[in-house]
């Protein structure tokens, strides 16, 4: 029966992760009531998100909805900043964190009125003075805390006028890049149990597939709403971790 739980959060978590990021809302928690270990849970989410974030980019590149040629600076940009975020995490305290955490978001939220970041525009993702430290920065991030890494990087495409299937591309592609290595190291330390964690990576293959298939028929005008609703549901949720 666990095993079934388990495949069911991927499915769910990693759907929503695809369209809107803020899949760790529904994982982690899950995972954690269920009475896995904190380490090992976080672990199995690295792990599967590794998996599932490449399988939907690999949907998109396959469909030529994006291009190597275009992202391929994502990973060493994505990668450096989750590398530093890691570092620094280790000099900063978790409710330090979490104060950071929601600061960024309401101010996601907030820019998420403005008229720019629509997703109907189809500009090309270039490395420039806002998308470089933009990547980084929310790579950063994500190695110091991570929730809300995927909304956040969504927020970002959006107002460098980028194209809304082009922009999960995108995200789920950097989302590969940051899990990777932090994924390696919890293997690395045995904190991964094993089979839990294949349950879960099963359930968010699956996710993924469906996930990229809903945002390629989506329009434009829902994006928006989805990612406010979500955002409010990551600072709900890292305020009430705060208040327990």
């Amino acid at each position: 029966m666990e095993y079934i739980t388990l495949f069911i959060i991927g499915i769910c978590a990693t759907t929503l992760g695809t369209l809107a990021g803020g899949g760790g809302l529904i994982s982690l928690p899950a995972m954690l009531i269920l009475g896995f270990p904190v380490h090992s849970a976080i672990g199995a989410n690295k792990v599967s998100n590794t998996i599932s974030s490449f399988s939907s980019f690999y949907h998109l590149y396959r469909r030529k909805e994006i291009s190597l040629k275009e992202a391929w600076w994502i990973i060493p940009v994505s990668l450096g900043g989750g590398a530093s975020g890691g570092f620094i995490a280790s000099k900063i305290s978790a409710e330090n964190m979490s104060i950071i955490a929601i600061i960024l978001l309401f101010f996601a939220f907030i820019t998420s009125f403005h008229k720019k970041g629509n997703f109907t525009g189809q500009e090309p993702l270039k490395p420039n003075k806002i998308s470089v430290p933009g990547l980084y920065g929310i790579g950063m991030y994500d190695g110091l805390f991570g929730p809300g890494q995927g909304t956040l990087m969504l927020y970002l495409f959006g107002f460098l006028n980028i194209a809304y299937i082009k922009a999960v591309g995108l995200v789920r592609l950097a989302t590969f890049s940051s899990c990777f290595g932090a994924a390696i190291t919890y293997i690395a330390t045995g904190k991964i149990i094993w089979p839990l964690t294949l349950a879960l990576l099963l359930g968010s293959l699956t996710g993924a597939q469906i996930g990229v298939r809903i945002a390629e028929k989506l329009q434009p005008k829902f994006v928006r709403p989805i990612l406010r609703v979500v955002t409010v549901g990551l600072i709900f949720q890292i305020v009430i971790g705060k208040v327990l």
